[in-house]
């Protein structure tokens, strides 16, 4: 059946800040301290999204949390109304503020693993939401992500939605950001490559320095509950090494789209096996190995080379979306020169400016969740998530009146922060159409 691939990417939240909350995360952890700017991060995202809109590309939109994460200070023993929640974990806790506040559930890749119609037993398209256990600012995220896909994807016919696995480090689940999807064309059976940090049982090898975020038990527990088939399937493991250089997520090291698996030569333990049962199971493989010898494992990371979005161009070409740090490295950039001149499936390399989320340690892959849909599933989406131009306009003009230009760690103890937080979602939810999907628009009796 005839389909298309669709990014719904994440609209950076009004409480984007830099609290360094993610260990393993360099970009995450070495900008911390440093004052953001929610702002700019919100246009740089629209930017993106409206570029790809423009090229003919199906993007979607996913609207941010609420934070700071009131309810979740309340659970650490905060009282009193919501301002003097806000006000005793500033002064009481305020890196749990920090972690309350964040905005991290802009980087949908974790939101969720997405298996299309094509590949379950059932035909419907699986959505399991990510546990995000490893980080607890994360952790506290995927109650209201399935809030949020189920609103958007709200048909039962088309679409099947399962909460997070369980809380416990065996089923360590970081969603899309370690599974990437192959198929000759969207509407074929695909095979579905699940990347696991380490097995929890059984042993084997794993990082020392940095923790594997995804277990080889929860992707084996996702790939069961979606139906697939075990000819549409195949396990990697990252290579511990790569975990511990900062390649915290599989998407760091590696993308994939249709057939073409763009990867660097360390991503994976045992690669040639790993390349092998895709090019077997797929019915042919097409590979660009990026050797060491061209792009060390630093410059990936710092660059964010292989956190970009692979997308088709038609005729078997790929363009190559990739954030503006990649021009700024030489050996990447030289890198890229010829991967154009190769005469390879990459045809065009798009360099974008998301500087304040790769900052926080995301790039272009980060930014969205891929959901490959067919016409029908398209048209029970939720129609007010698709970006166009009047969407764009509206949500530009959103963000300049609602977000901050500034905001450092100290502003989150401003209680009004909060009360403009609200504004803008309630707001939001209205534009976007989809009705009451946070908490505080629920009230006793039913909801607005």
């Amino acid at each position: 059946m005839p389909a298309f691939e669709a990014n719904f990417d994440g609209l950076v939240g009004p409480t984007h800040h830099y609290g360094g909350h993610s260990f393993g995360n360099v970009a995450s952890t070495g900008n911390a301290g440093q004052a953001a700017n929610p702002r700019a991060a919100a246009l740089q995202g629209l930017a993106k999204m409206k570029a790809l809109a423009d090229l003919g590309y199906r993007q979607g939109v996913l609207p941010p949390h609420e934070r700071p994460a009131v309810e979740v200070l309340r659970g650490f023993g905060f009282g009193g109304d919501d301002a003097e929640v806000i006000a005793a974990a500033a002064r009481q806790a305020p890196q749990l503020l920090s972690a309350a506040s964040s905005a991290s559930a802009m980087w949908v890749a974790n939101a969720a693993t997405v298996s299309p119609s094509a590949d379950t037993q059932d035909g419907r398209v699986h959505f399991s939401v990510a546990n995000l256990q490893n980080k607890f600012h994360r952790a506290i995220e995927h109650e209201q992500t399935g809030r949020t896909l189920q609103a958007i994807f709200a048909d039962a016919s088309h679409f099947a939605h399962h909460p997070a696995l369980a809380m416990h480090p065996a089923f360590g689940d970081e969603g899309a950001a370690n599974h990437t999807r192959f198929a000759k064309s969207y509407g074929d059976a695909g095979v579905e490559l699940f990347v696991y940090g380490q097995r929890h049982w059984g042993g084997g090898a794993a990082p020392q320095r940095y923790p594997a975020r995804q277990t080889f038990e929860a992707s084996e527990a996702i790939a069961r509950r979606h139906g697939l088939r075990e000819a549409g399937v195949a396990y990697a493991q990252q290579n511990p090494a790569v975990i511990d250089a900062g390649v915290f997520h599989n998407d760091v090291i590696a993308v994939g789209n249709l057939d073409v698996l763009f990867c660097h030569a360390s991503a994976f333990v045992d690669r040639e096996t790993v390349y092998a049962e895709l090019d077997r199971k797929l019915g042919g493989l097409r590979l660009i190995e990026v050797p060491v010898a061209a792009v060390s494992v630093d410059d990936a990371v710092q660059s964010y080379l292989f956190n970009s979005q692979l997308l088709d161009a038609g005729d078997g070409r790929m363009r190559l979306v990739v954030p503006d740090e990649c021009r700024q490295r030489p050996a990447v950039w030289a890198y890229l020169q010829g991967l154009l001149a190769d005469g390879g499936p990459v045809s065009e390399v798009l360099v974008y400016d998301l500087k304040q989320s790769m900052r926080n340690g995301g790039g272009p892959a980060c930014l969205r969740l891929r959901v490959a849909l067919t016409e029908a599933e398209a048209a029970a989406v939720s129609p007010g998530v698709w970006m166009n131009e009047a969407l764009h306009a509206a949500l530009t003009g959103w963000v300049e009146r609602h977000y901050r230009d500034r905001l450092s760690e100290a502003d989150l103890a401003d209680p009004q922060l909060l009360t403009e937080v609200r504004t803008a979602l309630d707001e939001l939810t209205r534009l976007l159409g989809l009705g009451a999907i946070y908490p505080f628009q629920r009230f006793e009796g039913g909801v607005r």
